[in-house]
This record gives C-alpha cells, sequence and structure tokens, in this order.
C-alpha cells in the first residue's frame, strides 16, 4: 500500500516501566515526531498493572490524537477505552478479535516473515499486518524480514504494512517506500536520551515528516 510518501511513525512501550517515571519520558518523545500510533507492549499479564499503565498512556496519546492499541489483551481494549489490540499470533487470533472488538476499533497482527501469515490475516480482517525483525532476534521465530517482503507487501497487497524490530538507520533508509508505518521500540528506549535517539534515526533515514 506504500506510495513512496514517508511511513507514518509508531511507537511500541517498552515492556516494562514505572508510571511516575515513564509519563514525562513518554510525552517528550511524542511531542518529538508525529507518532499515528502507540502499542502498549508490557510483558506482564497482571490485569492491574496493564489496566494502570493503559488509563495512563491513554491519557497521553488520546490528548495528542494518537491511537492506542494493546498488545494481545484484546478484552481490555474495549475495557479501558483503548483503541484496539495487537496480536502477536499471526492470522489465528484475528477473526476471534474482530468479533470481540467489532469494526470500528483496530485489529493489528504481527506476521514475523511470512507472507503467508501477513496475507491470511488481512484475509481475516486486519487493518494492519506487522513484519520484522529487520534483523535476526528474539522477535517472534527469530527470523529476519527481508527488505523485498516489505517490497513485494506494498506492490501487492493493500493492506497497511508495518515494519518492526531491530530497525537501524540504514533499515529505515530503504524501507521508507515500502511500508506504510515504522515502528521505534527498544532501539530508541534504550539510548541514553531517547528523544535524541528517534532524531537520529528520523534524520539518517531522512523520515522527518513534512
Amino acid at each position: 500500500m506504500a506510495d513512496g510518501d514517508n511511513p507514518q511513525l509508531y511507537l511500541i512501550t517498552p515492556p516494562d516501566f514505572e508510571l511516575a517515571a515513564f509519563r514525562p519520558e513518554l510525552e517528550r518523545v511524542l511531542d518529538a515526531a508525529p507518532f499515528a500510533c502507540i502499542r502498549l507492549s508490557l510483558a506482564t499479564h497482571d490485569e492491574d498493572r496493564l489496566a494502570r499503565a493503559g488509563d495512563m498512556v491513554r491519557d497521553v496519546a488520546h490528548s495528542r490524537d494518537i491511537a492506542l492499541v494493546i498488545e494481545r489483551h484484546w478484552s481490555l481494549a474495549d475495557k479501558l477505552g483503548l483503541d484496539g489490540v495487537h496480536l502477536m499470533d499471526g492470522a489465528r487470533s484475528v477473526r476471534a478479535a474482530r468479533k470481540a472488538l467489532g469494526r470500528e476499533r483496530i485489529v493489528g497482527a504481527f506476521c514475523g516473515a511470512s507472507r503467508h501469515d501477513g496475507m491470511a490475516a488481512g484475509e481475516a480482517g486486519a487493518d494492519y499486518v506487522a513484519f520484522g525483525p529487520l534483523a535476526a532476534g528474539n522477535l517472534g521465530d527469530g527470523a529476519s524480514a527481508p527488505l523485498d517482503l516489505f517490497e513485494w507487501w506494498s506492490e501487492m497487497i493493500e493492506v497497511p504494512v508495518v515494519a518492526e524490530g531491530a530497525i537501524s538507520t540504514e533499515a529505515s533508509r530503504h524501507l521508507a517506500p515500502a511500508t506504510d508505518f515504522i515502528a521505534f521500540g527498544e532501539e530508541i528506549w534504550t539510548a541514553e536520551d531517547p528523544v535524541l535517539s528517534l532524531r537520529a534515526f528520523l534524520e539518517a533515514g531522512e523520515l522527518e515528516p513534512s
């Protein structure tokens, strides 16, 4: 679906954070660039922790008109007033999540490096699919998503595509014409200053939105 314009920016939260300390850091990052979507990506399954984090991130996101999806826990999306869910199992849960959330909320699906899973997720009703990581790592099954997967997808498929995981400045430069969204998560959160790190990615990849 990408048409050669700059991809939109997608932010993934750290897998763990302390609410009071993270809020101002999140606000700084969101004020540094026009993000289109945030994913609450906590590693915990504790519903109380997820709910408190969801309330805080929702307030920050919605005050800036940014969509917020939660990873995996689609039952909390409606309960917390979030915009949707990001699924981690390819196409397998898309239909169930869509049925539970209705047509108005976002259903995204992470599909690793599998073209087949991406197409199946789109056919099942996903609003977007995500491929990654861009280098071998611990996301999904560890396989990397090659650039030609994004190029093929952008030429052949209408469902928007997100590039995530192991994003480098070099990768972001090459991905820009072939993806609808580039997701930044640990790439910036592990830096001493996430805002400076984000700006370095945007400048090096020529991704500064107009």
